[in-house]
């Protein structure tokens, strides 16, 4: 009788696959979205593609917005799918490109203009020696470096409150650098491989002083006075990290990469040196009589880098037997016993920074409590008084109140309507009732959103003839 054939699992269990995501799950997830996916331009529909490379890999890169799409087509996805931050390109009727990141579900959204903006085709145009990023580098997510987004305390006048007024409040300057850090996933220095860190996001805040001059000679141009208003404006970069090994010559290099791909795993086409025109090894290594090009030459050892950093050499691990082990333990116990410790190789690499764009000047313009509809926390060109302050507090709680009010209605209607079924004797399908209640849920949340989208629009059509009206004077 034939031996009945066990077949073997080759493909991971549920539970494997659920341990395999749980880093994944953890980390930020992101939607780059268009509003008005047909009104906002062919410049700004690439700027949005650029900017989900650059949020890679925990965004939704292959996302097709319609132009009948709205605000709340995505916010309503974004619980299901996880998705805890949203960055919204749009264009408004002055021509102005507006970003906003919001932080779901809750808030707070920051609200910024595009200034000036170069797409990732420009950048590469624009470079001498443009780098080719393949696929492997956008596998994780880029290193975020932050500059100067913390304002130094500004030394004490005689017009005090004037530059009080002039100046970024701290707890704005905090909110903005949590924002930013809680878009990618915090790296750990002891457990994050360096080789896995191959992009770097560089967001660079200007300092005041050096845009204020600027800004002074529009408004005199224009005949305003928009100096007094205080301004945050951000400057985006993305490059990629390239590594190379320095202290040896250039025909040395060649070997070893020579080596590397004819012995490696995947074995390629090395390009070894030719040295069928030479007598001797040694005029590989020394180069031509005088000695130029060769391992006497600094000119071949130099490399044009922006940084040496000292790291860790790559070691290949081999498996070994129980009394290879043995024997090695044994002689780490003696040489523990004697004092002596072991150093670890180190080996000296030149760190390269190669754009690959996008890049952006961002200039802040609002601070909103909630996902794009709340409490105004910061404009750049309203200020209010204390008791405006406190009239719009009265208001927003007010809107609250309402809230709670409107779902303790909605809960005893329900209630009320389960002790009639039940008095009837009707019992419906569980189903049903949770679709009426499912119903009723969306029902008010459709009506507080129109009312939170038409202020919005208000808010917008002020802004927007504020914009206008400068731009006359």
């Amino acid at each position: 009788m034939a031996r009945r054939r066990v077949k073997k699992h080759t493909q991971a269990s549920v539970k494997d696959a659920q341990n395999a995501q749980k880093p994944s799950d953890q980390a930020p997830k992101s939607m780059v979205i268009r509003i008005g996916a047909g009104e906002v331009g062919s410049s700004v529909s690439q700027l949005v593609k650029d900017m989900r490379q650059v949020m890679e890999p925990h965004t939704a890169i292959r996302l097709q917005e319609r132009k009948a799409n709205k605000l709340r087509d995505y916010t309503t996805m974004t619980g299901p799918l996880g998705v805890t931050h949203l960055l919204l390109f749009s264009r408004s009727k002055s021509g102005n490109t507006n970003l906003r990141i919001a932080i779901t579900p809750r808030g707070p959204t920051l609200h910024f203009r595009v200034d000036n903006y170069s797409l990732c085709k420009d950048i590469v145009q624009a470079i001498k020696h443009p780098k080719s990023s393949g696929h492997q580098s956008f596998m994780s997510p880029p290193l975020l470096v932050m500059n100067n987004f913390t304002s130094t305390t500004p030394s004490a006048t005689a017009n005090g409150e004037s530059n009080k007024q002039q100046q970024i409040p701290k707890q704005l300057e905090s909110l903005i650098t949590t924002v930013f850090q809680s878009l990618f996933p915090p790296i750990s220095p002891q457990t994050t491989p360096l080789t896995s860190i191959r992009r770097v996001l560089l967001l660079d805040r200007t300092p005041q002083a050096s845009h204020k001059s600027s800004a002074n000679g529009q408004s005199e141009a224009n005949g305003d006075d928009t100096s007094s208003h205080p301004s945050y404006i951000l400057n985006l970069r993305h490059y990629h990290i390239s590594t190379k090994q320095t202290g040896l010559p250039k025909s040395i290099r060649r070997l070893n990469a020579a080596e590397r791909a004819i012995t490696g795993d995947k074995k390629k086409n090395g390009r070894a040196p030719n040295l069928s025109k030479m007598e001797d090894v040694a005029d590989y290594f020394l180069g031509d009589p005088d000695g130029k090009g060769g391992y006497t030459s600094a000119s071949e050892s130099e490399v044009e880098t922006d940084a040496e950093v000292e790291v860790l050499a790559p070691q290949s691990r081999k498996i070994v037997g129980k009394r290879d082990r043995n024997s090695i333990g044994a002689q780490s116990g003696a040489d523990a016993d004697s004092g002596s410790t072991r150093k670890p190789p180190v080996e000296k690499r030149a760190v390269k920074l190669t754009e690959l764009g996008p890049r952006m000047k961002l200039r802040l313009t609002k601070v909103e409590e909630g996902v794009c509809a709340g409490k105004v926390l910061w404009h750049e060109f309203v200020t209010k008084t204390r008791e405006e302050e406190k009239a719009m507090d009265e208001m927003w709680e007010g809107r609250r109140k309402e809230k709670d009010e409107r779902k303790r209605i909605q809960k005893e209607n329900v209630e009320r309507k389960k002790k009639e079924k039940a008095a009837k004797g009707e019992q419906g399908d569980e189903g049903e009732e949770e679709l009426d209640e499912d119903v009723d849920d969306m029902d008010l949340d459709d009506d507080e959103w129109d009312s939170e989208e038409h202020e919005n629009e208000e808010v917008e059509a002020e802004e927007d003839a504020e914009e206008e009206e400068e731009m006359d004077g």
